[in-house]
């Protein structure tokens, strides 16, 4: 059976993220999404945590949960966390931030009690630990060598692994003796599978893909995910396959296009420079215009890394679909003020009813079928962008990407796509979303 996941998420407590984030929400859009399985988010956040054992109970498949009130809402969640870890390499400060497997709440709370020796977890949801990378994984596997940890958003600028202000060259500098533990790394919403197969340093890892959301609306949870085929659904099944790279189980991941992201190509944003890598090179990373220096984009940072050309591919690895929310393809054929306006709302749902689920849509639906229910203009936005049949206008410097659906007409430009791990976080208040309301 086909399962898409999501393991990488934020509860409530958060930075940035709505205050409305509770699991029981959580649960309803991952289902309008189509998601099958998603992360808890934030098990090491001591609030988030009792929330989680109180709203959940271990489902039939093991190492996995479901809501206790509402067993028959076909969503199962997963235990995770994220956690930012700050300590000094060779004299420099280094900022990295690992997402965190484990298969029950039991097991979560003897890592919080080892976690807890290193920071203070109720500060956020993803605490600052002050402990070396190689640390945090010999206190998690210490609990239980079925943990799982891995890089999360693995190129943006700030708090990754390879991010370009704070970051390494590769997994074995940061992991150092404990890098054969590291199975996988999350891609993030500014890199997808292409880029990184450009550094062979990197086959050995699974890439994943996850959305990171901050928000339970459709067009956050889930914008980024991982397409299994299992016969059995549990916790050991999703890592085991992690684990050995298994693409007959790990089939493709679900990306949102890199361009998007705001750091995507070198640029300057007060200037209105933006460069792609070979020419901010040429131009030695000064703007041309005030001669500051350029803020280096992601594409500039894998190509100092890279020793492969664009389109090599490792034997072995699953493949990938770039795909676009379908709210933020609604609002771009409509000219939406917002992919939450009432005009988007109406055509999504009329699209849910008919389909279950917006991946359903967004995979499998045939133009036909999809024209039926909603202006054909719609129907061939989702097929080209299924197809990739659209242009990108690369985001810079803290601007966003934008999207052309429809570049022969040149209109069809999509909502700015936000993702909060491209932004530097600058404070630690709640953002409230608008109330609730009840379209399903």
């Amino acid at each position: 059976m086909r399962v898409i996941v999501d393991l990488h998420i934020h509860g409530k407590y958060s930075r940035a993220t709505s205050s409305d984030m509770d699991l029981e929400r959580i649960a309803r859009f991952s289902k309008i999404k189509g998601l099958t399985l998603v992360g808890t988010g934030d098990f090491t956040h001591p609030r988030w945590l009792y929330e989680v054992k109180r709203s959940l109970v271990e489902s039939d498949e093991p190492g996995l949960y479901k809501l206790t009130d509402k067993p028959e809402l076909p969503i199962y969640f997963m235990v995770t966390g994220e956690v930012s870890t700050i300590f000094e390499f060779e004299g420099k400060t280094k900022k990295i931030h690992h997402v965190i497997l484990t298969p029950g709440i039991d097991v979560a709370e003897q890592v919080n009690d080892r976690l807890s020796m290193y920071g203070d977890l109720e500060a956020d949801g993803r605490p600052t630990l002050n402990m070396s990378a190689p640390h945090l994984v010999e206190e998690v596997l210490e609990v239980s060598k079925d943990n799982v940890i891995f890089p999360a958003h693995a190129w943006t600028p700030w708090f990754s692994i390879f991010g370009a202000f704070s970051g390494f060259d590769s997994v074995d500098d940061c992991y150092q003796d404990m890098a054969r533990y590291i199975y996988a790394l999350e891609t993030g919403l500014s890199s997808d599978p292409p880029m990184n197969w450009r550094l062979s340093s990197l086959d050995r890892f699974t890439l994943l893909s996850n959305s990171d959301s901050h928000s339970y609306w459709p067009w956050r949870i889930g914008r980024e995910a991982n397409v299994f085929e299992v016969n059995q659904l549990t916790y050991k099944d999703i890592v085991d396959s992690i684990r050995k790279k298994d693409a007959s189980i790990l089939r493709f991941t679900i990306e949102t296009d890199p361009a998007y992201g705001k750091y995507h190509w070198t640029g300057h944003r007060a200037c209105g420079i933006s460069l792609p890598p070979a020419e901010a090179i040429r131009l030695g990373g000064r703007c041309p215009v005030c001669h500051k220096t350029l803020t280096k984009g992601v594409e500039q940072r894998v190509e100092e890394l890279a020793d492969r050309p664009y389109g090599s591919k490792p034997a072995g690895s699953p493949g990938y679909i770039r795909l676009l929310p379908l709210s933020e393809v609604i609002s771009a054929v409509i000219d939406a003020s917002s992919p939450n306006s009432k005009a988007v709302w109406a055509i999504y749902n009329m699209l849910i009813s008919r389909f279950g689920d917006e991946y359903t849509v967004l995979l499998d639906a045939s133009f036909d079928d999809i024209a039926k229910i909603v202006d054909p203009s719609i129907a061939e936005a989702i097929i080209r962008v299924r197809e990739g049949r659209v242009k990108v206008i690369p985001g810079y410097d803290g601007v966003y990407g934008r999207i052309i659906i429809f570049p022969e007409k040149g209109e069809g430009v999509a909502r700015e796509i936000e993702g909060s791990e491209y932004m530097e976080p600058k404070t630690s208040e709640k953002v409230k979303q608008k109330p609730l309301t009840d379209f399903f």
